[in-house]
């Protein structure tokens, strides 16, 4: 990797205080206009410009700041971040964070979508519920699955009502009182096994075979008259395809349960298999990655949910409907597991991901996945080659698609440097996503890297070269690689143990000030 030069990469660090710790009574950032004469003329005297059940009893605690004061402390916070439009981040393990396209949001913010209101009646909204509509007719072609909803919030919020689903399926059999069991695998995503639990199942979780994923035997001697599904990915976290995954399917049905695909992260399979094919019943994506659309780090998200036929008067209302003339909102759903959110799922999320498809074509979503594939498969190749210590557990020389989840344990063992250790320092290089693994960690030491379509060939290079150099350091130097990050403007918690101690958090301001007051 002599060739690869590694960035001399020093982040922007400010001290920078809360926004509210900012804040100066009295200071003003914007004066609202006074109100239109016409509106006040109309309301006949200031008192009745506002109903009075509308007025506050006391002024809103907010932050008091000019506007200059505003602006510099989000261009600081701003450069304390590291992020696809600034650095190498090659995509986080399960996640698919790939490069967004600018003008997708340009798109999203125009007028016409940003000012959109929920409330509106449906003449006014004809355009939005027409991508709503045409974007279900690409996921059902893209699946193999008959219906959809664009409700859930994002992928466990769709596992979730998938799991309502079912239990409605088999409690209109007359079965949901013996049918209490739920199949899934180990290295599928936690929220297929949180998110049935939640709705009352029992999860039976089944381990790896030394093929990666679980044997056709764990299958058959797990399912009983007690089964009322499978949920999994394929393929599961560790990238390697279940070609067997017809036959699980096969095994459920034929024991009277449902089987749903988990397909968060679809990027691998566009155009290549699709759900109905495998015989799977439900199946979702999650839109905000696989489909061209940030990802929002817990923020807008929609998890777009599919379901076969027979199982379509079960989806939540209303849904989006054509009648040759209007597009409508059908409300009459008398079947339906009901209301999982107030509204469809954000807007902008859909028309980022529909003009993203829709740019791209059928033609040329295949070669997406076969793009992420080949990407992966030479970023695995070169890190073997240049880190000898560095595993990839499960079914030895097999390919894995579009990840890998590898295996620091021997760089541990020799070195005491961990993958969280690893993880902190290649913020030092500019680069970001490095991803260990859920937990529990059923992989030693892990680390989880998805390369997307995204990336060129120099960016795979680059990131490979700083983990070798890192690698080199676990040896030469381990004392910088232990106490990293040093050019970032995070930096290592002195205690990490605050993080699995809810009485040390504080996720707003009010919760800042009254624990602290505490103290």
């Amino acid at each position: 990797m002599e060739d690869v030069k590694l960035r001399n990469f020093h982040q922007a660090h400010w001290n920078e205080p809360i926004i509210f710790e900012l804040s100066v009574p009295g200071r003003r950032g914007l004066i609202p206009p006074a109100p239109d004469e016409e509106i006040k003329k109309e309301a006949g005297d200031a008192e009745n410009l506002v109903p009075k059940g509308m007025f506050r009893e006391q002024l809103p605690a907010l932050p008091e700041l000019d506007q200059k004061r505003v602006l510099a402390h989000y261009i600081h916070l701003a450069q304390e971040t590291l992020g696809a439009n600034l650095c190498n981040d090659i995509s986080q393990g399960t996640c698919t964070m790939k490069y967004n396209p600018r003008i997708n949001e340009e798109l999203a913010a125009h007028p016409g979508i940003a000012s959109l209101h929920p409330w509106q009646d449906v003449d006014t909204v004809q355009g939005i519920l027409q991508m709503y509509y045409e974007f279900e007719e690409i996921l059902k072609e893209i699946s193999g699955m008959d219906k959809f909803s664009l409700h859930p919030q994002g992928g466990a919020h769709a596992v979730y009502t998938a799991a309502s689903i079912m239990r409605a399926y088999h409690r209109d059999r007359g079965e949901l009182d013996k049918r209490r069991e739920i199949i899934s695998a180990a290295f599928t995503h936690p929220c297929d096994h949180a998110a049935p639990a939640t709705a009352g199942f029992r999860l039976i979780i089944l381990p790896p075979s030394e093929n990666g994923y679980p044997s056709i035997e764990a299958v058959k001697a797990a399912v009983s008259e007690r089964t009322a599904g499978m949920f999994i990915t394929n393929p599961e976290d560790t990238g390697i395809y279940n070609t067997e995954i017809d036959q699980f399917v096969k095994i459920v049905h034929d024991a009277g349960g449902l089987c749903f695909y988990d397909q968060a992260n679809a990027n691998v399979l566009l155009g290549i298999a699709r759900a109905r094919e495998a015989g799977f019943d439900m199946c979702h994506f999650n839109i905000h990655k696989t489909f061209g659309t940030p990802h929002g780090c817990s923020g807008p998200g929609l998890g777009a949910l599919g379901v076969r036929d027979y199982l379509a008067k079960y989806l939540p209302f209303p849904t989006v409907e054509y009648d040759g003339e209007k597009y409508y909102l059908d409300f009459d759903r008398p079947e339906s597991v009901g209301k999982i959110r107030q509204f469809q799922g954000p807007a902008g999320v859909l028309v980022r991901a529909y003009a993203w498809i829709r740019a791209i074509g059928q033609e040329y979503l295949k070669e997406v996945s076969e793009i992420s594939t080949i990407n992966h498969n030479y970023l695995q190749k070169k890190l073997q080659e240049l880190i000898p210590e560095i595993d990839v557990p499960y079914a030895p020389g097999r390919r894995r698609l579009e990840e890998a989840r590898y295996c620091w344990q021997k760089l541990f063992e020799a070195t005491g440097i961990s993958t969280t250790d690893i993880m902190r320092r290649v913020g030092d290089f500019g680069l970001q996503h490095y991803w260990t693994s859920h937990h529990p960690w059923v992989v030693p030491e892990p680390m989880t890297l998805e390369p997307c379509e995204s990336y060129g060939k120099e960016d795979l290079d680059e990131y490979a070269a700083v983990l070798k150099h890192i690698r080199d350091e676990a040896y030469s130097d381990p004392e910088v690689v232990k106490n990293a990050p040093h050019k970032c403007a995070s930096h290592k918690l002195a205690d990490e143990s605050a993080l699995d101690d809810p009485k040390r958090w504080a996720t707003t301001w009010r919760a800042y000030v009254k624990k602290k007051g505490r103290t």
